[in-house]
């Protein structure tokens, strides 16, 4: 059971303060989901299908700039194994062509353009009317809002909504280049979305958000925008997703992810030195959770997370009044549909459950993506056979590192070889998960916390050793010599923030059989009291005090690092788990870790107070990355340069928290219109 403590500092009212007598699971009982049961689903049954590349619409300007025209659309697709029914997922896909999930590849070259005009093609081909989301959406979490129905009475998109029923029109969709060094008009900004020039958006609806922008010079089009990518970065594995404020957990889910492979330059390595063509394969790992009817399941109720029947769920909700002790409040803090986290019960691999990979006895690079909602993997053979690292986020590590586990945490890459070459053939190797069933706060498996269910989501996928066809002429990865990485230098500042989890000020009782009643009954005998669960995470400062001021994501801009400056930055963790944290624009370099002084509560107390030495970062973080784990009880340090102007964010990679106020501005030169 992990403890959740939090302030509120000027979002909710808070109520009276209470002793807290019991608490709440933190999690749902394991493996929750849909009405599919997952062990019934056959394993090992598909193969896995390779991501094809993503074909070319034109070339611009002379040759200089390679454009795609990209849709994302609904289809319906063969995700649980053949002979059983097939799942309708969303998926990007060339505007004259078929969508995928996931998306096939777009292969980039260095210092070469790319634009892409991205569609939002969610409407029916035939009548031309919008498709309405495929999961519950919460209106009262800060979101896109295109009804333009805010809780406080204001006309006006990308606000917290009034209605807890789900949202049933037009899907806004943002695309980002998660990684890509690259101007704030293309970066696919959770408030630049539009929705889909469908033929019946509903009267007072807006079609784009308060920050809906594409590149200059080129129209804007109903239900598309026009983004084009630098690329004047390292080689490195980049991808791209949905970024629509407060609804990106659901997009990403539904499908809406591919990879953007980046080649080429002084950062990469010569031809047929790596394993390459169908030695080269990227992997898009999720976890889900599926109904009998085939249909994805997310979760449509606050119920699931507290792990509580529908019908005992009796608390109010954004924006009723809470009346305790006969005094009404104005507004219950807990949103109706939104969860703090999401794990699935399946474990699916470039759009397959469970799929098997044929091998000959050569060695493979692998291209791994963790696209998951909440879920920390980390992966390891069942033959205990060691995998090389070689690359992450930023493009190659220094050196190769050889591991027994590969710890991956949401949205990271980890470029890997693994050498078949002198296993027997007809051998059955599982990659497994051995990292939790539940959020991760560090450790080691098996000692720390429990590894994920071994029947279920700790398998990932099969490799099945078949006989070699031909040479190989890859060098082996413990005698690669790496591209050099250049250091980004001296900071110029050193900023202070922080991570931030608030528990609910709704006071509920327990009553003995188990059913939850409103703090209205706490006289009841036999009842205890105690907060509802947690409702937000949050972002923040560290003030001269050594306590945290935390803010949401529509609070005016705390960082603006000045144009081409360099930043270290300190990030403090005040919550119970590892939290991966995204920052746009940069590539960074992970400095070290500090640990802090605990309070009785097992968490960081404040003030904060640094103990002990400061230690070197993992050797898989060595190099360049895009999203860092931050651990909790910890400092984690990070190194920056900011070299483009404008407004980005940064915000933690845990979908679910993302979505609901862990994000923030990120303002570079000054300026920026919020």
């Amino acid at each position: 059971m992990r403890n959740r403590v939090g302030f509120l500092r000027g979002v909710f009212l808070f109520f009276a303060t209470m002793t807290i007598m019991s608490v709440l699971p933190a999690f749902a009982q394991p493996l929750p989901g849909g009405s599919l049961d997952p062990t019934t689903i056959p394993k090992y049954a598909q193969a896995l299908p390779i991501p094809g590349v993503m074909p070319l619409t034109a070339t611009l300007d002379n040759n200089t700039i390679d454009y795609y025209e990209i849709a994302a659309r609904q289809i319906s697709q063969q995700v649980l194994p053949t002979g059983m029914p097939k799942t309708t997922v969303w998926g990007y896909g060339p505007a004259a062509g078929s969508a995928t999930y996931p998306a096939r590849t777009i292969e980039a070259q260095t210092d070469r353009p790319v634009r892409v005009k991205w569609i939002n093609d969610l409407k029916n081909a035939k009548t031309g009317k919008f498709l309405p989301h495929l999961l519950p959406v919460d209106q009262t979490l800060h979101w896109a809002n295109p009804p333009q129905d805010c809780i406080d009475g204001t006309p006006r998109t990308d606000c917290r909504g009034q209605s807890q029923a789900y949202y049933t029109g037009p899907v806004p969709i943002s695309t980002h280049l998660h990684g890509a060094h690259v101007t704030p008009e293309s970066d696919g900004y959770p408030e630049a979305w539009y929705l889909p020039n469908a033929t019946n958006i509903p009267a007072g609806y807006a079609t784009q958000g308060s920050n809906f922008g594409q590149i200059s010079g080129v129209p804007v089009q109903p239900g598309a925008a026009v983004f084009q990518y630098r690329n004047d970065q390292r080689a490195t594995t980049l991808w791209y997703h949905d970024h629509t404020i407060g609804i990106t957990r659901s997009n990403v889910y539904t499908g809406l992810a591919g990879f953007y492979l980046l080649r080429g330059g002084s950062s990469d390595l010569p031809a047929g030195v790596l394993p390459s063509g169908k030695f080269e394969i990227p992997l898009v790992m999720q976890d889900k959770s599926f109904n009998s009817d085939g249909s994805l399941f997310y979760s449509g109720n606050r119920a699931f997370f507290e792990g509580l029947a529908v019908g005992d769920l009796r608390i109010p909700f954004i924006p009723d009044p809470v009346v305790y002790n006969d005094v009404t409040f104005p507004m219950s803090d807990v949103s109706p549909t939104w969860n703090p986290e999401f794990f699935g019960n399946t474990m699916v691999v470039n759009g397959k459950t469970w799929p098997y990979l044929e091998v000959q006895q050569k060695r493979y690079r692998f291209r791994i993506l963790n696209a998951n909602d909440t879920r920390v993997l980390i992966l390891t053979l069942s033959n205990g056979q060691t995998i090389w690292q070689i690359g992450n986020e930023g493009g190659f590590m220094p050196a190769p590192v050889q591991q027994s586990q590969i710890l991956i945490a949401g949205a990271e890459r980890a470029d890997v070889i693994i050498d078949f070459t002198n296993v027997p053939v007809g051998t059955k190797i599982t990659l497994l998960n051995i990292g939790p069933d539940e959020p991760f706060g560090g450790g080691a498996p098996g000692v720390d916390f429990a590894s994920a269910d071994p029947g279920t989501t700790g398998q990932v996928m099969q490799f099945r050793v078949v006989k070699r066809v031909g040479g190989d002429g890859s060098t082996p990865p413990g005698s690669l010599m790496l591209p050099t990485i250049a250091p980004l230098g001296p900071e110029t500042h050193v900023r202070q923030v922080t991570l931030n989890e608030f528990d609910s000020s709704v006071v509920i009782v327990k009553k003995v059989n188990g059913r939850i009643q409103l703090a209205s009954s706490f006289n009841n005998p036999g009842a205890s009291a105690f907060f509802f669960g947690p409702i937000f995470s949050m972002l923040g400062t560290l003030g001269n005090d050594g306590f945290s001021s935390a803010f949401g994501f529509p609070d005016l801009t705390t960082e603006e690092p000045a144009l081409g400056s360099t930043e270290i930055w300190e990030m403090y963790n005040f919550t119970a788990d590892a939290h991966p944290i995204h920052v746009h624009q940069v590539a960074f370099e992970v400095i070290d870790r500090q640990d802090l002084e605990l309070g009785p509560d097992g968490l960081a107390a404040q003030p904060a107070v640094l103990v002990g030495a400061p230690r070197p970062p993992d050797p898989h973080e060595a190099g360049l990355k895009d999203t860092v784990l931050v651990y909790p009880g910890g400092v984690t340090r990070i190194k920056m340069h900011f070299d483009i102007p404008g407004l980005y964010v940064w915000h933690c990679h845990i979908l679910s928290h993302e979505d609901n106020e862990m994000m923030r501005p990120l303002c570079v030169g000054g300026g920026c219109t919020q």
